[in-house]
């Protein structure tokens, strides 16, 4: 079971893992990325008689205090650590606290528990088909430039562009909607705006869509919209969106076993997780001649 916040259960005799998450935006929105990967999770962990614990922290401190409290309490056995940063502390600190870490989606190295992702490879996919479609001004909307992953899509959207003969413009958001519209306007309102934007997230595209409405932009008419995970949000929206879709739930289940492997003291190591694809809806059509 999931519990947000509080302090967990350790009556019963299953191994438990913590992953503190800090909301998307200041209204405490957590993405939907982290219900999928949740799921994933505790389906893998319940078959194993394990469970996992989740507490949303505003700020890095409170997450550090976080693993300090459920060290010194011993209410979990091993923590996932996400949206890894420069210079990231995190992985120290369990360390000194004899807490097993998982990095998920951090850089392979000697003595790390990794789940590599490849925000690389998934750039890469999304701005080709997007210049498969003949687009050649391509906008992004990304998540913050402190995330390691963000960094590693901007390489690949720098390089992708490029490599199509493209040319890329960046608005950095911060996951939530009011980001996504804010980028929108700021791509939409440029001299010579992008025919197709591809979003960091599933929240953001959808005040995209709203934005592009207000505005008279009609999707995929006149811009293309491309979205990042496949949730009920964008298949439910008007049109439904584009996206680049990797299995989030598997992603969770994979995740769940190498903590097990992590709490067992198995040989650290990294596991790569299935490639993503780009799965076409209404929201993308080629540009307008």
């Amino acid at each position: 079971m999931t519990r947000n916040p509080g302090t967990p259960d350790r009556h019963g005799p299953g191994v438990r893992v913590g992953l503190a998450l800090l909301p998307a935006d200041d209204d405490g929105t957590l993405e939907p990325f982290y219900a999928d990967l949740l799921a994933g999770m505790e389906e893998a962990l319940d078959a194993r008689g394990a469970s996992v614990f989740v507490h949303v922290v505003p700020d890095l401190d409170a997450e550090l205090v976080a693993y300090r409290r459920w060290a010194r309490e011993g209410l979990v056995d091993a923590v996932v650590i996400s949206d890894l940063v420069d210079s990231d502390p995190r992985e120290q600190a369990c360390r000194d606290l004899g807490l097993p870490s998982v990095l998920l989606g951090g850089e392979p190295g000697d003595g790390r528990w990794v789940v590599d992702y490849d925000n690389d490879g998934a750039m890469r996919t999304a701005v080709a088909f997007l210049a498969d479609l003949g687009h050649r001004r391509i906008g992004w909307v990304s998540g913050p430039q402190r995330y390691r992953h963000t960094q590693v899509r901007a390489a690949a959207f720098a390089e992708a562009v490029a490599a199509a003969g493209a040319q890329g413009v960046h608005r950095e958001g911060d996951y939530g909607e009011a980001s996504g519209a804010a980028g929108t306007a700021e791509l939409l309102a440029l001299p010579e705006p992008p025919t197709a934007i591809v979003y960091d997230n599933d929240l953001m595209p959808l005040a995209g869509l709203r934005e592009a409405e207000r505005r008279g932009v009609r999707v995929p008419q006149d811009l293309s919209v491309l979205a990042w995970d496949d949730s009920a949000n964008v298949r439910i929206s008007h049109p439904p969106l584009s996206v680049v879709s990797r299995d989030v739930h598997e992603l969770g289940a994979l995740t769940a076993e190498v903590l097990l492997r992590a709490v067992e003291g198995g040989a650290p190591g990294t596991t790569r997780t299935p490639g993503v694809r780009v799965v076409p809806r209404d929201s993308t059509a080629p540009p307008r001649a």
